[in-house]
């Protein structure tokens, strides 16, 4: 069983590979070349083996535990709480700004109709930049939503 698991994987690993570059350049892999600009790689084989164990359950951790290194740093609790603290300042402090941000920009915005400016009398130049409002808006909602999520994972 296994002699046939080893011979399917090295089959496998045997198949061709190209290198297509497009016009802009940029390279892709692929298992043709019948795109101009491809050429055949070569490649060293493979070998695949099997270790002898069952496949994991499905839902079951396919990694081990990771251990903690001996000579990693360990902090005390006191040291942690207080950069946890610091982490929990910085947050809300940074969420209080985005806040005050995402008001003015609404307020800027005054739903969808802010008021033109000078510049702007050409009305495809007065949608552009009611569109970059509108951009920004999602774009600070999205910043206070993560904000209120991180600091809700907080011990």
């Amino acid at each position: 069983m296994a002699a046939v698991s080893i011979a399917a994987g090295t089959a496998h690993a045997q198949s061709e590979v190209y290198l297509c570059v497009d016009q802009n350049g940029v390279k892709e892999y692929k298992n043709t070349g019948d795109t101009k600009g491809c050429k055949r790689v070569s490649l060293p084989p493979l070998t695949v083996t099997s270790s002898g164990s069952k496949p994991a359950r499905e839902g079951a951790a396919s990694k081990p535990a990771a251990s903690t290194p001996t000579d990693f740093p360990k902090v005390d609790n006191g040291t942690q709480k207080a950069r946890d603290n610091d982490r929990r300042q910085i947050l809300q402090d940074e969420l209080r700004n985005e806040q005050q941000r995402l008001a003015d920009l609404k307020k800027d915005y005054n739903d969808g109709t802010p008021e033109r400016q000078g510049n702007e009398k050409n009305y495809a130049k007065y949608q552009e930049r009611v569109a970059s409002m509108k951009e920004d808006i999602s774009r600070s909602e999205k910043n206070v939503d993560a904000l209120n999520r991180e600091l809700s994972n907080l011990k």
